[in-house]
């Protein structure tokens, strides 16, 4: 598994990771055995937040007396995001997920709380020894500058962002932007929101004649390219051992020049946004 810093906390992480969005709407004991399973492939980066529901409780169990291994993040609700707000619900995240401390803490989204208060609870937090650095989820590049304002250079450790083949919106200034500042970007839904590209598709047939020549899954293609940057890291939730076992195949995958390149093309990024895409 290739790891890559994780902005600029001098921690490197697993560049493929673990997603539990619905994670507890399913069988329990298969998805502990889809978090152990990653977690013996390399995909120490298990990403989670308090409003997955029973997600956190899952991961408990799932990393139960291997703590030390785990590159363990979760996030704060806008609506718990004031000052003490904020370190309420690290408290109540930390007794879910039977841990003293959260490797990073996000704020999940923009909220009506001032980025003040919540910025200086992570200060806190980070002071008290209950995470060890913080970051945000769905922050456009305009909401990136005001917390920056905030933080000052060398605070933000990532964002967390929707990206995949077929909206690769933050390409056009949230990768730039967070390059530029050496803010980790992670993508979420990185198979898209259940509507991965079909093999009888344009870009599902590129992905295929690319896998194929790869001896690979058009899955672990679209990881690689999504990774291809040494800032852009993935959380691909696994509902099976075995599709744990695929998606961390993907971290060793480095696509070619001419393989990217094909993609490009096969999913091109469109024009920009007026507004950050977000699940």
């Amino acid at each position: 598994m290739n790891t890559n810093p994780f902005g600029q906390t001098g921690t490197n992480v697993s560049v493929v990771g673990q997603g539990t969005w619905y994670l507890d709407h399913g069988d329990r004991k298969r998805a502990i055995a889809a978090l152990q399973r990653g977690l013996d492939l390399g995909m120490t980066h298990i990403d989670t937040a308090e409003m997955y529901g029973d997600a956190e409780l899952v991961i408990a169990d799932a990393i139960a007396g291997r703590r030390d291994d785990v590159f363990l993040v979760s996030k704060v609700l806008p609506s718990n995001a004031s000052r003490r707000g904020t370190i309420a619900a690290c408290e109540r995240s930390l007794k879910r997920l039977k841990t003293d401390r959260l490797d990073c803490y996000l704020l999940h989204w923009r909220g009506s709380y001032p980025l003040e208060d919540t910025v200086a609870a992570f200060e806190e937090l980070v002071k008290a020894g209950k995470i060890k650095s913080w970051g945000v989820s769905n922050f456009d590049a305009d909401d990136l500058d005001e917390i920056l304002d905030v933080s000052g250079e060398g605070k933000i450790a990532c964002n967390q962002v929707l990206y995949h083949l077929k909206e690769r919106a933050i390409e056009h200034a949230v990768i730039p932007w967070c390059e530029k500042h050496g803010v980790a970007v992670v993508a979420y839904s990185p198979f898209g929101h259940d509507d991965f590209p079909d093999a009888r598709s344009k870009g599902g047939a590129a992905l295929a004649r690319i896998a194929e020549a790869r001896r690979a899954t058009s899955r672990q293609v679209a990881l690689s390219f999504l990774t291809r940057a040494s800032t852009v890291f993935a959380i691909p939730k696994a509902s099976s051992a075995e599709h744990a076992g695929e998606n961390a195949a993907a971290g060793d995958l480095v696509l070619m020049k001419e393989e990217i390149a094909a993609l490009d093309a096969a999913f091109p990024r469109g024009p920009k946004p007026r507004g950050l895409p977000m699940l």
